[in-house]
């Protein structure tokens, strides 16, 4: 084996591995997820984390890795690659995926696609707890294409953001914003949950049932990363051998530096080191640092994700000021992180790191000037426009004609046995011998409908 061959089957064997990490997140997604939501929805919220996977797989392996990555393209769409044969996904370095110079398109394809299924699960983030599932069929496809869109402009040598010198390294803006923006968008046209707001207009505490789950979703998502940023070298010698390793150091300093941000200002801001800020703070500055982490010295590592953890606590209060009902906290972790994170590269970007992986130029702190910073802000601009006004364009078209939110009663019995016909914890809800009979166990009645038709009688939890 030659040389040659011996770097395109290390390159493979690493961007499987990252994305196989990638692709985990999901996992981590879904503890997350359900740990601050109700038990009602647990198992409705579980389902959901691996259907839009699978949505996501079959519509990005169709039409969305060609738009994203395809040759023959403009500025805004590739034009090859759609339904890809064997050739193509065997290919490397060749037509119709030609950017992937060092592995096959079927391990480009693989890694690629668990990025548009991150993108997809945050969305439902903000929409959690009352959105009726068929909407996960439908605009998981719409999004899928929006998605690859956008990745085109920033990701793809023919992209015109690319070829402007966006920086994104992984995708603050491309996945995370993105996310994000469409969740917003739902989350103000499906409008807060039941019981979130009070007669008064003010907002009420809906606490999560297991923190725990949260908790261990999110050191899932932060192991993860390390397939997420380092696997976006896309070979085991882009930027030099072993800069993956450089990346996966700032990664894990930002997250760190998210993780203290948000608890200092937590506990100045609502006078308790809250454990969801915690997580979430982490979480905030895994995505400010997903643009970055190839492009700046491991100090505005530090300073990126410090800066994104205060940005997340203060962001979540003001998204719920703001009367938008977000259970996840995705709209503050994912879109004003990822703002953070894209915009920080305008100032923070190593002059000799954007020579080495020839994108864009050095940041404003460098002597830069204000160049950079104009990129940064115009891609933000562009992609919140549009996939902001495509998103909201497309739900408010279901809403009108056949609805996205459950009806009052099938929300407040809970998503689990009215879209489902289970629940996600059986024991709590359905009388069994030797179990919890009619008991009341806490703001819980074990009495429950004997079949999921009879949705209205059954309890509320949480």
């Amino acid at each position: 084996m030659s040389g040659k061959e011996l770097l395109y089957a290390a390159s493979t064997i690493w961007v499987v591995v990252a994305a196989v990490l990638v692709i985990f997140m999901q996992a981590g997604f879904a503890f997350l997820e359900a740990g601050l939501t109700r038990m009602k929805n647990v198992g409705h919220i579980a389902a959901k984390n691996v259907l839009i996977f699978a949505i996501a797989s079959l519509v990005y392996y169709m039409v969305g890795f060609g738009m994203a990555f395809g040759d023959g393209g403009n500025g805004i769409v590739g034009g090859s690659g759609f339904f890809p044969a064997v050739e193509d996904l065997l290919a490397i370095g060749k037509e119709p995926f030609s950017w992937f110079g060092q592995i096959p398109g079927a391990a480009a394809y693989l890694f690629e696609v668990g990025f548009a299924g991150v993108s997809l699960a945050i969305v439902w983030g903000a929409m959690a707890e009352r959105t009726r599932l068929w909407v996960y069929f439908a605009f998981g496809v719409v999004f899928t294409l929006i998605y690859a869109l956008v990745s085109h402009w920033i990701w793809s040598p023919d992209g015109w953001l690319f070829a402007k010198g966006m920086q994104d390294f992984a995708g603050s803006t491309v996945v995370h914003y993105q996310g994000a923006l469409a969740g917003l968008a739902g989350a103000i046209l499906l409008g807060p949950r039941i019981g979130k707001r009070g007669a008064d207009g003010k907002s009420n505490a809906i606490p999560g049932h297991n923190m725990a789950f949260t908790t261990l979703g999110v050191l899932i998502l932060w192991f993860g990363w390390f397939g997420f940023n380092p696997g976006s070298t896309l070979g085991v010698d882009f930027g030099g051998v072993g800069f993956f390793a450089y990346v996966a150091l700032n990664t894990n300093l930002a997250a760190a530096a998210g993780v203290l941000g948000a608890v200092a200002t937590s506990w100045l801001v609502i006078k308790k080191p809250d454990l969801s800020m915690m997580l979430n703070g982490a979480i905030g500055a895994l995505v400010a640092i997903t643009a970055a982490c190839a492009f700046v010295a491991p100090w505005a590592a530090i300073l990126i994700g410090f800066v994104a953890g205060v940005i997340v606590v203060l962001g979540v209060l003001l998204v719920d000021r703001a009367g938008i009902d977000d259970p996840i906290g995705a709209i503050a972790a994912h879109g004003m992180a990822g703002v953070w994170g894209t915009l920080s590269l305008g100032f923070l970007t190593v002059p000799s790191l954007a020579e080495k992986l020839a994108t864009g130029r050095g940041g404003l702190f460098y002597g830069g000037g204000f160049g950079q910073l104009g990129t940064q802000a115009l891609g933000l601009a562009a992609v919140g426009a549009f996939t902001f006004t495509a998103s909201f364009l497309v739900l408010l078209l279901f809403k009108v004609t056949v609805g996205i939110r459950a009806e009052p009663e099938v929300e407040e019995a809970g998503l689990d046995v009215s879209e489902h016909g289970m629940w996600g914890y059986p024991e709590f809800y359905i009388p069994v011998p030797g179990g919890y009979g009619t008991e009341r166990h806490g703001h819980m009645v074990a009495a429950a409908p004997a079949a999921p038709a009879a949705v209205s009688a059954a309890p509320v939890a949480g």
